[in-house]
């Protein structure tokens, strides 16, 4: 079984990425050892979640956010720097959840204006169409992804190689949880996603995959669901599926949800 990741919150140096798609879903990855190459995990695991023919490469760099975080040696301070290319920029809210930055304000990135231009990333979109649709994926990558072509890529952020290596996937039941809300980009929304994170992140020895679904913009969704109150948290696997309903729970019963 996996080592639950420690928060960055906790680690004076982390690096995370992100990596969003065109109709907004999003993976993600926080790398406290600071040297693992994650692009590729990243989108290998694009792939395998929306069953796409191959890798997206095409949204590297243009669609990713990288944080680094560190103490200077001599004032022992917390330097943080935060950087998203324009498309990636407009989730500053979620970013800062993901990563546990608080309010930070994202710098933008403007390299790479030739490659990310609308006719390049548009000319993708008949071979890769699902990266247009919106499936309300956040999720955090930490498992070894393997490409079609067999190469591994990265270990599990502060695993022990051979213990990884040993690890049958098989094993564990992968937690999918549905958030249902109200208006996602609103202060009650972002603090929703704090704590449920946290406990997440404190409770779970195993990725886990979260949709994050507003009912305004997606009522079809909250109708096959049967969404009578917002918030609404469903774990929809392991079963038996279980859901909370109405005000946000605190830590603990958010604990007895996961069982």
């Amino acid at each position: 079984m996996s080592k639950p990741s420690p928060d960055p919150a906790a680690a004076a140096s982390f690096k995370g990425l992100a990596l969003f798609t065109p109709g907004g879903d999003c993976v993600y990855c926080i790398d406290q050892r600071k040297h693992n190459h994650w692009h590729l995990d990243l989108c290998a695991a694009l792939q395998t979640s929306l069953g796409l023919a191959d890798p997206p490469y095409f949204l590297l760099p243009c669609f990713t956010a990288t944080v680094d975080r560190w103490m200077d040696p001599t004032s022992h301070e917390i330097i943080t720097v935060a950087e998203a290319y324009p498309r990636a920029l407009r989730f500053q809210t979620l970013l800062n959840v993901l990563f546990n930055t608080d309010d930070l304000v994202w710098q933008p990135n403007y390299s790479h204006h030739e490659d990310c231009s609308v006719w390049v990333i548009e000319s993708y979109r008949t071979t890769f169409p699902q990266l247009w649709e919106r499936h309300n994926l956040v999720m955090r990558v930490e498992a070894t992804w393997v490409n079609p072509l067999g190469l591994s890529t990265a270990p599990n952020i502060g695993d022990d190689p051979l213990e990884a290596e040993a690890t049958d996937p098989s094993d564990e039941i992968p937690h999918l949880f549905k958030l249902f809300v109200s208006g996602a980009d609103t202060a009650a929304t972002e603090q929703m996603l704090r704590v449920l994170r946290n406990t997440l992140e404190a409770t779970l020895s195993s990725p886990y995959t979260l949709h994050l679904i507003d009912v305004l913009t997606q009522p079809d969704q909250a109708e096959a669901d049967l969404i009578t109150a917002t918030p609404t948290l469903i774990r929809v696997s392991p079963s038996p599926v279980r859901r909370i309903v109405g005000q946000w729970p605190s830590a603990q019963q958010l604990r007895d949800l996961l069982g």
